[in-house]
């Protein structure tokens, strides 16, 4: 007898997905709870767990085919998995053939983004050794790969043939969909450029201080509270100061309202397989530095698990967007709608700058606040970047909430 699994409900106001991978295949043995499928739905993805143990039996839709809450996509067939019921199926195979099994590296079972980085890269995934749950590619094993010195070519006895003119001219393309989530960025991006008065400031920060305290603490934070100390955590814990200093760059726009928030829910954009998402610090302003960098360590471990909650990107009045662990010098970053500012941290470097009548080499940062003008005025925006900059330069203000 089998079982029918059923897309479970997905969040308030979510009534469909996208199907972005199967995770077992026809025959596969199924665990209870285990993961068969992951869908993909606006803003994060999510897995679809075995109501049942036994094997995996049809699987009723295709990967980027969309689905509605309650929709049957897969069945779960009595039994262990040795007798593989999918092979009735499937054509019989003909005198001399055998059809060949599934595998983690063919194209079918390949996740969006492994494909997208297997066809930038040109790396053969059959050649690679997945790090991923079950043996699967991940996008990283693909991006180490092709990272990786090539191997030199072994001296061949016979003269080589000269390419043909055709062969050095073959260009291919392939169109691959947009994830829903990709779709829904884009979307919520290009309304934050068409509605808001988008304007960016810039300021720098001296990170000698921060680097130093966290240099000589680091080994003691992380044996105490279990996880290590960063950046994000001085710079989360700096803006609700100035948060609280700047009120109007923490609020937002509710038609001809103005809603000014007494709490600080910090959104941080974190990477996952399908891009950019954006958890959020409830009450970040009531927490520790020690509490946000443990939160914040959570978010990043589960967005690259894809385990991120929808309730958990809901909300948030303020964000922050650290590009400088990509490398990023400077940026102009996107409002994140309804919010009215957006703080974009980036790469630290030794800089040439003046300090007492000396030049001097010093860590520096470039900080960029991107705002809506229609709420914050330019005094504001500089204003709350210098009392950011005042923070981070001088970490005892934090300390002492000065």
């Amino acid at each position: 007898m089998a079982t029918e699994v059923k897309v479970p409900v997905l969040g308030e106001s979510i009534t469909e997905a996208t199907l972005g991978e199967w995770l077992k295949q026809p025959g596969d043995p199924v665990k209870q709870d285990e993961p068969i499928a992951s869908l993909e739905t606006d803003k994060v993805s999510v897995e679809v767990p075995s109501p049942v143990a036994g094997v995996m039996g049809q699987q009723a839709v295709k990967v980027g085919d969309t689905v509605l809450v309650g929709a049957m996509i897969a069945t779960i067939d009595a039994g262990d998995g040795k007798a593989a019921p999918a092979a009735a199926s499937a054509p019989a195979a003909t005198a001399g053939q055998q059809a060949p099994a599934a595998s983690s590296d063919t194209p079918a079972a390949l996740s969006p983004s492994v494909r997208r980085a297997v066809l930038e890269t040109g790396v053969d995934p059959s050649t690679l050794k997945g790090t991923g749950k079950d043996g699967r590619l991940t996008k990283d094993d693909v991006l180490s790969a092709a990272s990786a010195p090539a191997a030199a070519p072994a001296p061949s006895e016979t003269p080589a043939v000269a390419p043909s003119v055709a062969a050095a001219t073959s260009r291919t393309e392939e169109r691959v969909r947009m994830t829903r989530l990709r779709q829904t960025i884009a979307k919520r991006l290009k309304d934050a450029q068409n509605t808001a008065a988008m304007l960016t400031t810039f300021n720098d920060v001296d990170m000698t201080a921060v680097i130093e305290a966290r240099a000589k603490y680091k080994d003691l934070f992380e044996k105490k509270h279990g996880v290590r100390l960063g950046f994000m955590g001085f710079f989360a814990k700096a803006a609700c100061m100035a948060l609280k200093d700047i009120p109007s760059v923490n609020a937002s726009i509710d038609g001809d309202e103005i809603v000014y928030h007494d709490y600080a829910d910090i959104s941080v954009a974190v990477s996952g397989p399908g891009g950019l998402v954006v958890p959020v610090i409830r009450d970040a302003d009531k927490m520790t530095v020690a509490q946000i960098e443990k939160t914040i360590g959570d978010f990043g471990k589960r967005a690259k698990d894809g385990t991120l909650k929808m309730e958990e990107m809901k909300g948030g009045t303020f964000t922050i967007s650290n590009g400088g662990v990509f490398g990023s010098l400077m940026s102009t970053p996107i409002i994140n709608p309804p919010q009215s500012a957006v703080l974009g941290l980036h790469r630290i470097e030794d800089r040439a700058v003046v300090v007492d009548g000396q030049i001097v080499i010093r860590p520096m940062m470039y900080l960029a606040l991107s705002y809506d003008h229609r709420l914050i005025d330019g005094r504001e925006a500089v204003t709350f970047l210098v009392a950011l900059k005042n923070a981070i330069e001088d970490p005892t203000r934090i300390l002492i909430d000065l």
